[in-house]
């Protein structure tokens, strides 16, 4: 019998043996990380901003650095996807490493992209670029309602030419 049989047949008996409060707790922590995994697919690799607005609650707040406090909900959000994406057009988020709790997911993520036009007003370098970020997205009912982030933002200005190394 390989590895992979004997933890299926593992997994599957955990779940028969389980408690309704155990299987609903699955249920929530998957759907989570669903959650968190079509945030970066749909909105930051494919551009869908309209999927903020299943994605989001109303009341979002954003917390990353750097940003003058953005408008609540998805219409805060929009902008700046946009303004990555115009900055970034080939920007791809590879989701590292996850944790999931019922409230929230922290999330080491990496994206990769070439800087191939205006970025927040910096003008485009050409150059490839790949740097880590750590969030935590907080979770209610189904929606993300927070966000924290940390960048590499001095990594990125170096990759970008723009800071001495």
């Amino acid at each position: 019998m390989n590895r992979t049989s004997s933890l299926a047949k593992l997994a599957a008996a955990l779940l028969a043996a389980a408690t309704p409060a155990a299987t609903a707790l699955a249920g929530e922590l998957e759907s989570n990380r669903a959650l968190v995994e079509r945030y970066f697919e749909e909105v930051w690799n494919r551009g869908n901003l309209d999927a903020l607005d299943e994605i989001m609650d109303p009341a979002y707040v954003n917390h990353s650095p750097g940003l003058p406090n953005p408008k609540p909900g998805a219409e805060g959000l929009k902008p700046i996807v946009a303004a990555m994406r115009q900055g970034l057009p080939d920007l791809h988020y590879t989701i590292e490493d996850m944790v999931v709790q019922p409230d929230k997911v922290a999330v080491h993520v990496r994206f990769t992209a070439t800087h191939t036009g205006d970025l927040f007003g910096i003008k485009p370098t050409g150059k490839r670029i790949e740097v880590d970020q750590m969030q935590f997205e907080h979770i209610r009912n189904g929606k993300i309602v927070a966000h924290w982030r940390r960048t590499d933002d001095l990594g990125m200005l170096k990759q970008l030419g723009l800071m001495d190394k």
